[in-house]
């Protein structure tokens, strides 16, 4: 699978510490943290008519995420919020539109690894696309992939980092694979998630999504919790082998670029009948709606 390029794209800007630039002016210092060594926190948001869902979340997340890297000056929310509002004015953006935000640990004074040659705080990026969710809604097919994911003792997973390798890595194995995106295991042979989203395995009408040990904390993952234990549909958060979700009746992949996308095919393996099940068209409605109703203003 590969994602489609929209022409709307083509003379948006984008936003680098206050300067608003098109997509094809430079706007960053080979200096800066991010180009050095992926020193940099990142969060992606999608806009429905001009408002964002899950917009404290993401933004908590950031933080914490600069927090633990032990960011210097990290900008408040308002001023992070404004920078994507003035983008997306910019842009002429209000619906279908998802935006990275990118806080890298700033520009150095000269090469090299060492935070303290920083002398400039965090650079805020921000990248608005008009974008719909990316994936195909008649089924993905997945690969396992030898790329593992890694737990707290070598990166904690907490920590939405930029540094994405492990991801590319995984990605790259799933596309000579023929599928069109990587399963990864995490250290000791269970399901983390995919190169780019968690994963959901329904069985008997009930939800099991692995635990966020070798993984990040998603945030579309989260709410899709919540809105099953809402709608009375069971869930739980545990260890799930490959064999399980080899078995499974459905699976599906939850994420903000994506929304809710079915998978059909793992390893080969056709998931149930082969196509996206009730449980998972049910759980994409009720989050496009809950989505759609309970974000942030920003426009």
């Amino acid at each position: 699978m590969l994602q489609s390029y929209d022409e709307r794209n083509a003379d948006i800007v984008y936003w680098v510490d206050g300067v608003l630039r098109h997509r094809d002016e430079p706007g960053l210092s080979p200096f800066d943290s991010v180009v050095q060594g992926g020193d940099a926190v990142w969060e992606g948001l999608r806009l429905y008519q001009g408002s964002i869902f899950g917009l404290a979340e993401h933004l908590d997340r950031l933080r914490r995420s600069a927090t633990a890297l032990n960011f210097a000056g990290i900008p408040g929310d308002d001023d992070i919020v404004a920078a994507v509002r003035e983008t997306l004015r910019a842009n002429g953006m209000t619906d279908g539109v998802h935006i990275r935000l990118t806080l890298t640990r700033g520009v150095k004074v000269t090469s090299g690894m060492d935070p303290r040659l920083n002398r400039a705080g965090p650079t805020l990026i921000v990248l608005a696309e008009h974008k719909a969710p990316v994936y195909d809604t008649s089924g993905l097919s997945l690969a396992t992939t030898s790329v593992r994911r890694p737990g707290p003792d070598v990166l904690d997973p907490k920590i939405h980092h930029a540094n994405l390798l492990n991801s590319i890595l995984a990605k790259i194995e799933a596309t000579v694979a023929g599928a069109d995106d990587a399963l990864m295991l995490d250290g000791r042979g269970f399901v983390a998630e995919t190169n780019a989203t968690h994963l959901f395995r329904v069985q008997g009408g009930a939800l099991a999504t692995p635990s966020t040990a070798a993984c990040p904390e998603g945030i579309t993952r989260q709410t899709v919790l919540e809105l099953a234990a809402a709608a009375g549909i069971p869930a739980v958060v545990r260890d799930i082998s490959l064999t399980e979700m080899y078995t499974a009746d459905e699976v599906f992949c939850t994420g903000t670029m994506g929304e809710i996308a079915g998978v059909t095919t793992i390893d080969g393996r056709a998931i149930g009948s082969g196509r996206p099940g009730p449980v998972t068209a049910r759980i994409a409605e009720l989050y496009q709606s809950h989505a759609r109703a309970n974000g942030v203003a920003v426009l």
